[in-house]
């Protein structure tokens, strides 16, 4: 575990497995320097232990950097329930992981992430209350529910913000944006796109999905392997990560790539080949932390820290081009690449 290239001096790694439901799961703390860590839970099948792990501390430490930036005095964590073939998934399974949740003390807050749903988060938050991102009560959505549509925005004002910093426009009316993944979170960024006039090009690997998406708001859509290739002002990767290599970023042909996906870059070396082409970076960890402000919000409402109003969240979410455009301004100063700006950034405010 020490010897894994993304341990990065995590704070603590607990392995979990209830033989009773089945629950394998791994829970990473990277930093606890700003406050609890804090991250969703992912439910995915793994094609073994060590992906599945090094997953967790990939995620963790992006959550560490993520918050330290949306300035939010909680830490990093992360964890991700290893999944079998089928996908499985019982009431019990996440009755267990609650309960491994309340045995670290508040030490971790975790929420949902790709593969968990609200309805899974109600079943955790039986067991413990060290749990937010949960189903609004009414019919009305509340602070700290459904964080997706929060991403979403988070990330068209990134994508604005992009777009006037690299290519002089204070509107994406007529700017070419390229989505790669349209479920939740790209789905919301698309359609934000397209009510200021964006020209769309969508792609899944649902394709029926992408292609009623693109239908519904005049767009177009490809397969999902010819995405990255599409010529455009904006490639958004809102998928999984480590799709950013030196083989797919040679093919690009953008000046932008700006998206929600977590880790989009498959090591910190590709954020300096994108540099490099003159492809301007946003960090993801950056962009896309619209849902983990609405969620730490509710968090943090608990005690009187802060007022669990939309117009809290939103007045939080809406520092986010600022903060890019700090990065990007030093990485045009000092030409470090945007990511390696960005890490030093964050870890001066975990304190490492």
């Amino acid at each position: 575990m020490w010897n894994n290239p993304a341990f990065d001096d995590h704070e603590k790694i607990t392995l979990v497995h209830d033989r009773k439901s089945g629950l394998r799961a791994i829970i990473a703390t990277h930093s606890t320097h700003l406050g609890p860590s804090a991250g969703g839970t992912r439910f995915w099948h793994y094609a073994n232990s060590e992906a599945a792990l090094t997953d967790a501390l990939r995620l963790s430490q992006g959550m560490s950097y993520k918050n330290a930036l949306a300035g939010l005095p909680m830490g990093g964590g992360k964890a991700v329930i290893l999944a079998d073939a089928d996908r499985t998934k019982t009431d019990d399974m996440m009755f267990a992981f609650g309960d491994a949740i309340e045995q670290l003390g508040g030490q971790y807050v975790t929420a949902e992430d790709v593969g968990i749903t609200e309805a899974d988060m109600a079943l955790v938050n039986r067991r413990t209350n060290f749990v937010t991102g949960l189903p609004a009560k009414g019919d009305e959505p509340t602070v700290g529910s459904d964080p997706g549509p929060f991403t979403s925005h988070g990330i068209f004002l990134g994508v604005k913000q992009a777009v006037k910093h690299k290519l002089g426009k204070d509107t994406v009316a007529g700017v070419h944006v390229a989505l790669q993944g349209v479920g939740s979170v790209g789905s919301g960024l698309a359609r934000h796109l397209a009510d200021e006039g964006a020209k769309l090009t969508l792609a899944d690997v649902n394709v029926d999905r992408a292609a009623q998406l693109a239908a519904e708001l005049g767009g177009t859509s490809v397969a999902a392997d010819e995405i990255m290739t599409v010529p455009c002002d904006v490639f958004s990767p809102n998928a999984l990560g480590a799709i950013l290599t030196p083989e797919s970023i040679a093919a690009l042909d953008c000046p932008i790539v700006a998206g929600g996906a977590n880790n989009q870059l498959a090591t910190a070396n590709e954020g300096d080949l994108l540099a490099k082409r003159g492809i301007l970076f946003a960090p993801d960890y950056v962009i896309n932390a619209g849902g983990i402000i609405s969620v730490a919000v509710e968090y943090l409402s608990r005690d009187g820290a802060v007022p669990a109003t939309f117009d809290e969240v939103n007045a939080r979410i809406a520092q986010i081009p600022g903060r890019l455009e700090q990065i990007w301004q030093e990485s045009d100063a000092t030409g470090i690449a945007s990511n390696r700006v960005a890490d030093a950034m964050a870890r001066k405010a975990i304190g490492r």
